[in-house]
């Protein structure tokens, strides 16, 4: 069943963290941030909203990058439940898919909460002062396949960002599964 991320709080600071990536790295705000800010998506490799999406989000992440953008995308679920998500599995998606960001292990759960994470995909753009200013989507395909006239919400975002330091005035949630959760 289809979840929506809620539009939220715009302005507030990102929580800092520090995870461990697909390569064995330690990854925390400070070393991920770029000077315009930073792109963190909540992805994992079961989900089907994520599986339509992932070629657009790793060739968009080469773009915001170039922005002056850090991208990372970070995977909280329960990989007991959902072993596709495994960390195994997800050092062989990000190999297969030759990942331009590093793709995180959220193995507590806890970045996931802090960041108030409730669907994969979920895309956070922060500004230069790591203030959330972009929670949408990526554009308005969801699970379809992309028009070649849709409009690329999170590039556009992003672009926004880096410019003024201020995200769009209209953006619409994600929608996706939802994070799988630890019982307890």
């Amino acid at each position: 069943m289809a979840i929506s991320a809620p539009l939220g709080n715009l302005g507030w600071k990102a929580p800092e963290f520090e995870l461990t990536d697909t390569f064995g790295a330690h990854k925390t705000l400070a070393n991920l941030r770029g000077p315009n800010g930073l792109l963190l998506m909540f992805i994992c490799n079961h989900c089907p909203y994520v599986r339509a999406i992932i070629n657009r989000i790793c060739s968009d992440a080469i773009e915001i990058r170039a922005m002056g953008f850090g991208v990372a995308a970070i995977m909280s679920n329960d990989t007991h439940a959902y072993p596709e998500d495994s960390f195994a599995n997800m050092q062989k998606l990000a190999k297969d898919l030759n990942f331009s960001f590093p793709y995180l292990y959220d193995a507590t759960q806890q970045v996931a909460r802090d960041y108030a994470a409730v669907c994969t995909p979920d895309f956070y753009g922060f500004n230069s002062d790591l203030e959330l200013r972009y929670r949408g989507r990526l554009d308005s395909s969801g699970i379809a396949p992309a028009g070649p006239d849709v409009r690329r919400e999170l590039v556009d975002a992003m672009r926004h960002i880096a410019a003024t330091g201020q995200g769009p005035a209209e953006q619409t949630a994600c929608i996706g599964c939802s994070i799988k959760w630890r019982n307890g």
